[in-house]
């Protein structure tokens, strides 16, 4: 437990039955009356984002996640297989629990999953994938009017938007929070 008054960015807490992330919060003394704290917290289990105010001086119930570092195996239908890197146990993850992070998983890529009491909250994927092009269409003459874009399909069925000059077998770098072309690998 801890004061509402000691709410920081990225502390997390349980409240209504929800575990959440702190993003931000504020120490509001009003004119009149007593002193409040406003948290706007990020819902781990759903995403979502909401802003809760808090009496200033109550006792809030923290949550204790604990993040492990696993690598993504292989998988077979939707189930996604993970070892942690530390001792070696294996986990399976169904595909509704890992939800759009799913098409940018590739054998042996290293992820950070969350855990609160043995339930998973969600994966940190690294900021920038190597992906392989496995088909793209060739670039038309005469259409580089301005910044042209092709399609190209990655090892993982993805489909990205990339320049003209990359070509089929090269690799590129994806960005994981937007899924778009970075660069060349």
């Amino acid at each position: 437990m801890i004061n509402s008054n000691d709410l920081k960015n990225g502390i997390t807490i349980q409240a209504d039955g929800n575990i959440y992330m702190v993003l931000d919060s504020q120490h509001v003394k009003p004119g009149k009356g007593a002193a409040i704290v406003k948290a706007k917290l990020k819902n781990l289990r759903t995403g979502s984002i909401a802003e809760k105010t808090f009496n200033a001086g109550v006792k809030v119930e923290t949550a204790h996640i604990s993040k492990k570092p696993m690598q993504f195996l292989y998988s077979m239908g939707d189930t996604y297989y993970f070892m942690n890197m530390q001792d070696y146990e294996q986990i399976e993850l169904d595909k509704s629990t890992i939800g759009d992070d799913a098409k940018f998983l590739k054998e042996n890529l290293e992820v950070e999953i969350i855990f609160f009491e043995g339930e998973m909250l969600g994966m940190n994927l690294p900021d920038k994938i190597v992906m392989k092009i496995v088909a793209t269409e060739d670039a038309v003459k005469g259409n580089t009017s301005s910044s042209a874009m092709k399609n190209a399909t990655l090892e993982t069925g993805m489909v990205v938007q990339v320049p003209l000059f990359i070509k089929q077998d090269e690799e590129i770098l994806v960005g994981t929070k937007d899924g778009k072309y970075v660069s060349r690998a």
